[in-house]
């Protein structure tokens, strides 16, 4: 490994109501335009569905939703980014995903403690690149949300607090 790769790591960057966010591209199964979204009865409001990719059928979430903004309808740059964390492909719904890049990992910083308390667990860290600010997403954490609130609808856990 050369010197450029341990001091980076490959991104895939995208959009959420006007904030630039990233997950690292190792996590990233593939991108996708919105086609056909199955409504899931009961689901938690930030699940808009599943998904039918590649031969599997995987939960679509609603980034928009699940950080707290207003939906918006989906146009020709709104994009199923497909994630596995946790064991699990997961489709993140994105206002627009298209840029891979390489973040120094010096330019990642954990969030501040005011931060973290007004988005959750979900961040990482917040990169900047230049002029541009880029929140990092905890994987995992959207994930362990996700399982959260399926088995709260299962009846296996209690539902408050699982669908803020």
């Amino acid at each position: 490994m050369n010197q450029r790769s341990e001091n980076s790591e490959p991104f895939i960057l995208f959009e959420v109501a006007g904030t630039t966010y990233g997950v690292r591209s190792r996590h990233v199964q593939q991108l996708e335009m919105i086609e056909y979204i199955t409504p899931v009865p009961n689901a938690a409001p930030f699940v808009e569905g599943v998904v039918f990719s590649r031969g599997q059928v995987i939960p679509a979430i609603s980034l928009r939703a699940r950080f707290g903004f207003p939906k918006i309808p989906y146009d020709l740059r709104t994009r199923l980014v497909v994630v596995q964390s946790a064991g699990r492909n997961i489709g993140l719904i994105v206002d627009a995903a298209r840029e891979f890049t390489t973040i120094p990992r010096a330019a990642i910083q954990a969030p501040g403690d005011s931060i973290a308390e007004l988005s959750g667990s979900y961040l990482e860290g917040i990169a900047s690149l230049g002029e541009r600010m880029v929140l990092i997403l905890r994987l995992d954490e959207v994930a362990a949300q996700v399982e959260v609130v399926a088995m709260a609808r299962a009846g296996a856990l209690p539902v408050e607090g699982a669908s803020q």
